[in-house]
């Protein structure tokens, strides 16, 4: 077969092998495509990275049958390549040199100097087979290293390495100087030993090993297999594996060694190849997968039918010894194999497997009755694609120990066989033998349904080309004559799983049949293996330049888009801009005070050549921070709408954008604080006002873009303790530092001060307003009249802003009619004031009535509830205030809430009064929009009834900020409701006065 051919075939084969290296039609030195994985690229420029080698592979197998000194024998016949008696074992074995004067030593010699202290090999025995350095893979499977048949001697392998050692020892001094020993396993008596030549040694990666044990209850290890796994270069999977399967000669234990074969097929693993040329590599890998397979051992398959006298009657014409006396050998009933056949010279030499009374003609007649090609062929045991060399040599086993061929001569007189075997696979026959299978399954299936048809298929259509046999067809040959003149026999191509092709050959496969120490004769095979090497250093250059490629085409094709962040401060407050940071990366809104809108722009642009989808991803919070992609005080506002059903298919994208080359979308950031509980955190440091934006692109990079402001501290969400300590010139004065750095300055907040001054005197402007303008006959106009919680409930339309510059008066300290334009009614200002108190009032962290202080509160009225108590109002508000005299400051800013609402109340009141000079009969009640207030509970007298209502809806809108209660979420709403009304009653009970009359 030339190498063309060969190689045509292979990558054909090789195209069809499931899991194979995909190949494509990318070129050797470029990248073609932009979708290709770095793996696939790499391998397309293997021929860059790998060089051809060549490896012979020589694997032994030997049954010791536990014999004492049977090591002394490794070194000549495993490594030497002696030991072989030319005449009785051939395929590749080499001839005596005729120019060696050196007799051999004769069987009786050696036999007669047999010990167990030294090597049974004979003397001046010359090398039959490659050995030494030519070797590159020395394989060696042991079996009966122990005596199995021994409890106590099974288990000294798994306590005792010596006999392991023995042998490790045994092998490494034979071997030549460098040779590693690269793969190891034993099981009880089972022991395999791998070593590699220093010039191989370097390739050997991945090595796996295991056991299956398939003895006493299936899994015992006085039976089963040893198994390795290497790989060759990063290109070549080997397995092997060293067996001993069931012994006996009845159709039972033909059955186990069958069972025993396919337990060591199905439960052998090994570890996952983590070796960059395997695309596939997600778990371990099983028999199979690889791409040689070499099994060997003590199969135990016997020669069925057959008497065992007749064949060793048979075989020891073979077997008699050849070194008698000249005059011996002109006996005719010494006619042996040792002795060529004598014909006159006029005749012409008959080859060996046509001559009725050569050593071959005997081993073809016994061969149809080996167990192993019976079950082979009946596809019961090795028969998917396993393969055996051929068989010219004697059976291995059973021999008399320290004779050369007498067979069993105890009284059990067992039959001779080819218990001893090695076979081996390649991935393409194994797929050969799949792709036949599944053939022969089709052609079956014909069969039956045409059969179910009623239909002879041989007679109903001449066009049939072949008929299907079970019985025959998958027989590679009904005749076991396999003699082939070749000396070099062809090496067959073998598509690897990685996609190479390798090169590989049988040349030798015979036994020892000098070698006397065991009832069991060793035998090896000899494989040459040519196959691709990758050069680490080759293939780190190759991957370096495959890496680049790669890149550079992906980023031409991956979507890009560029961010421009617009570095002008746009519409923010004045004297606040002045500490953006130019040179900082992304957006900085400077600084930022509560409720005040800070605005920045960016631009995104598609600078690629394809379309870009992108949306901001979701930030990775904490469970203490609202989910989604942007922090609860920044508003994004993009100037289009987003794709279509984004957001059911972006997965963890807030929405979705696509943007066509060239083409650009503007984002308004608008940063906002508002919410308490950000407030709070700022102001205790916390939290800051930083955040990362992650940009997604699909397909593309991720782009991030840091946002960053700073906080300028507010009075909101302090406690009464810190307020009281803070200075004239407002919170901002403290420049950072805590409010308890300073003593105590005032009795009550001085921001809860200005707030309910400020209240009063606009309240009262307010009504004079009104009463200028709105008086005369418009009395049902009033604001008071349309709304009795007025003006801390109120129907405005509010402006954030002016609340927000109301609440940065306090915190700076400044007076209230900056915050307000010039053009705004006393009305809207009151209704902004009391808005703020109102925030203000909420935000505090203890509340002007603590918990501890409504905890007290609550338990003296619940008690009263219980025994039906009632007290009088004067001595309520005693009672009240001893609990609320506790907390002095607490107390004192309650007071001064109560004497503003107090305040309210009579001035309203007075403004309510009717004219004197056109007295009504009655007065119209305001609506009440916070409680449920009915009129039979109200004064007859008009103006009380007038100032009972607004105490009473006062009170409402104000318990709710002023009391701090314990935690109601759990209460049910009943209850809860309850508990509302306790705190309105509470303050109602301190804003009436003696001439409100009772409720």
């Amino acid at each position: 077969m030339s190498s063309l051919t060969a190689a045509n075939s292979s990558e054909r084969l090789g195209a069809t092998i499931p899991g194979a290296f995909p190949h494509g039609n990318a070129s050797q030195t470029t990248v073609s495509t932009t979708h290709q994985t770095l793996a696939e690229a790499l391998y397309a420029r293997r021929a860059e990275y790998t060089r051809p080698r060549n490896v012979r592979i020589k694997v032994g197998s030997w049954n010791v049958a536990a014999m004492k000194g049977v090591e002394q024998d490794i070194a000549a016949w495993f490594v030497n390549g002696k030991g072989i008696e030319e005449s009785l074992a051939g395929l590749g074995v080499s001839q005596p040199d005729p120019d060696d004067d050196s007799p051999k030593e004769s069987v009786p010699a050696q036999e007669a100097r047999r010990t167990t202290i030294a090597p049974t090999i004979p003397a001046n025995d010359a090398k039959a087979l490659p050995g030494n350095e030519e070797v590159g893979l020395y394989v060696l499977g042991l079996q009966e290293v122990v005596d199995v048949a021994s409890a106590t001697e099974a288990l000294r392998p798994y306590t005792d390495p010596s006999v392991a050692n023995r042998w490790k020892s045994s092998v490494a001094t034979a071997l030549p100087t460098g040779y590693e020993l690269v793969a190891e396993q034993q099981l009880i008596g089972l022991l395999l030993l791998i070593y590699a030549s220093p010039e191989v040694h370097p390739h050997v990666k991945a090595v796996s090993t295991t056991s299956v044990g398939t003895g006493l209850m299936g899994y015992m290890g006085n039976k089963g297999a040893v198994t390795a796994r290497i790989v060759l270069g990063e290109t070549t999977r080997l397995v092997f594996v060293n067996c001993h399967l069931a012994a006996g000669s009845d159709k039972a234990a033909l059955e186990r060694r069958n069972w025993d074969a396919a337990q060591v097929t199905s439960r052998t693993r090994f570890d996952p190849i983590t070796d960059a040329m395997d695309l596939n590599q997600g778990h371990g890998e099983s028999l199979g997968d690889e791409d040689f397979a070499f099994w060997f051992g003590d199969l135990n398959y016997r020669l069925e039918g057959m008497p065992g006298d007749d064949v060793r009657r048979l075989l020891t014409v073979h077997t008699r010894q050849d070194d008698q006396d000249a005059e011996d050998t002109k006996d005719t009933s010494s006619d042996s194999a040792y002795s060529s056949k004598r014909d006159s010279q006029d005749d012409i030499p008959l080859p060996p497997e046509l001559d009725p009374a050569s050593l071959q003609t005997t081993i073809l007649s016994l061969l149809p009755h080996d167990e192993l090609k019976q079950q082979q062929k009946a596809g019961k045991a090795f028969h998917d694609g396993w393969e055996e060399g051929p068989i010219r040599f004697l059976p291995t086993y059973k021999y008399d120990v320290g004779k050369v061929g007498v067979f069993d001569s105890s009284e059990k007189r067992r039959c001779p066989s080819w218990c001893d075997r090695i076979l081996y696979r390649t991935r393409a026959s194994r797929h050969q033998y799949n792709l036949k299978a599944k053939e022969q399954e089709a052609a079956r299936k014909r069969d039956e349904e045409m059969k179910a048809k009623g239909l002879d298929r041989a007679a109903e259509d001449e066009d049939v080309l072949y008929d299907y046999d079970p019985e025959t067809d998958g027989d590679k040959n009904d005749s076991y004559d396999e003699y082939d003149e070749q000396d070099d026999p062809e090496p067959e191509i073998v598509p690897t799983k990685a996609g190479f092709s390798d090169e590989f050959v049988l040349e030798a496969y015979t036994s020892h049949m000098r070698v006397i120490s065991s009832d069991h004769k060793p035998l090896d095979a000899v494989f040459l293996l040519k196959y691709d090497a990758v050069m680490p250093d080759l293939k780190t250059a190759i991957h370096q330049e495959v890496a680049r490629e790669l890149d550079r085409q992906e980023n031409e094709g991956r979507p890009s888009i560029t961010v421009v962040v617009d570095r002008s401060t746009g519409s923010a407050s004045p004297k606040n801009d002045d500490t953006i940071d130019s040179s900082f990366d992304g957006v900085d809104f400077g600084d930022v005070v509560f409720g005040k809108s800070k605005r920045r722009n960016i631009t995104i642009a598609n600078t690629g050549r394809v379309p870009a989808s992108f949306g901001f991803t979701n930030r990775p919070v904490d469970t203490s921070q609202p989910e989604g992609a942007f922090p609860p005080w920044l508003t994004p506002k993009f100037d289009r709408d987003p794709d279509t059903q984004s957001k059911a298919s972006s997965g963890d994208l807030n929405e979705q954008y696509t943007l066509e080359p060239a083409d650009v979308i503007n984002i308004e950031l608008k940063l906002k604080v508002n919410q308490l509980d950000t407030v709070h955190m700022l102001n205790e440091g916390s939290s800051c006002l930083e955040e990362v934006l992650v940009l997604r692109v699909q397909d593309g990079r991720d782009h991030f873009l840091p946002l960053r402001a700073h906080w300028l501290p507010s009075a909101l969400t302090r406690t009464v303790d810190k307020l009281i300590k803070i200075p004239e010139g407002g919170i901002r004065k403290l420049q950072g530092q805590k409010p308890d750095c300073e003593g105590v300055r005032w009795s009550v907040p001085r921001e809860i001060f200005r707030l309910t001054e400020a209240v009063e005197v606009n309240m009262e402007r307010a009504l004079a307003e009104w009463g200028m303008t709105g008086h005369d006959g418009n009395r049902e106009n009033a604001p008071w009249q349309h709304n009795a919680a007025w003006p801390f409930v109120n129907d405005k339309v509010s402006n954030e802003d002016v609340l927000a510059d109301v609440i940065e008066a306090i915190d700076c300290d400044e007076p209230f009619e900056q915050a307000f334009p010039a053009d705004m009614r006393p009305k809207t200002r009151l209704e902004y004031l009391a808005d703020a108190l109102l925030l203000f009032l909420r935000s505090l962290q203890d509340g002007v009535i603590t918990k501890s202080l409504w905890e007290k509160l609550e338990e003296g009225i619940v008690r009263r509830e219980k025994s039906k108590q009632q007290l009088d109002r004067d001595d309520e508000k005693i009672w009240a205030l001893e609990i609320l005299a506790s907390q002095p400051n607490h107390n004192a800013t309650f007071l001064l809430l109560i004497s503003m609402l107090q305040n309210l109340t009579h001035q309203i009141a007075e403004a309510s009064k009717p004219d004197p000079a056109t007295p009504r009969a009655s007065v119209d009640l305001p609506a009440s929009p916070t409680v449920a207030v009915r009129r039979r509970t109200l004064s007859r007298v008009p103006d009380i009834a007038v100032r009972q209502l607004i105490h009473r809806n006062y009170a409402a809108v104000l318990s709710e900020v002023m009391f701090r209660g314990p935690n109601s979420e759990k209460l049910r709403e009943r209850d809860r409701s309850v508990r509302r009304e306790r705190m309105t009653r509470l303050v109602e009970l301190f804003l009436r006065n003696e001439d409100d009359g009772t409720a």
